[in-house]
């Protein structure tokens, strides 16, 4: 049995690194605008709530992998 993962290992002027299940993930701030002013605290508060969905607590973003490695195939709208 694998156990699932998530670890944020970088925050950049650019975007975010997240490592996934041993696989690196890049969230641009460009495509994923939740996280460009949000604290460290907010971003590192990442939880796995099922094998491909994600979810920042504080930001109230849910997302899920498919979105984070296709980000042009997904129209995202900010509130923010």
């Amino acid at each position: 049995m694998n156990t699932l993962i998530v670890e944020i290992t970088h925050i950049s002027q650019h975007g975010i690194w997240l490592l996934f299940n041993e696989k690196e993930l890049f969230l641009s701030y460009e495509n994923f605008p939740w996280f460009k002013k949000a604290s460290v605290e907010q971003i590192h508060n990442v939880e796995l709530q099922s094998e491909n969905h994600l979810y920042w607590k504080d930001l109230d973003v849910d997302l899920n992998t498919t979105i984070i490695e296709n980000p042009e195939k997904f129209s995202l709208v900010s509130n923010r």
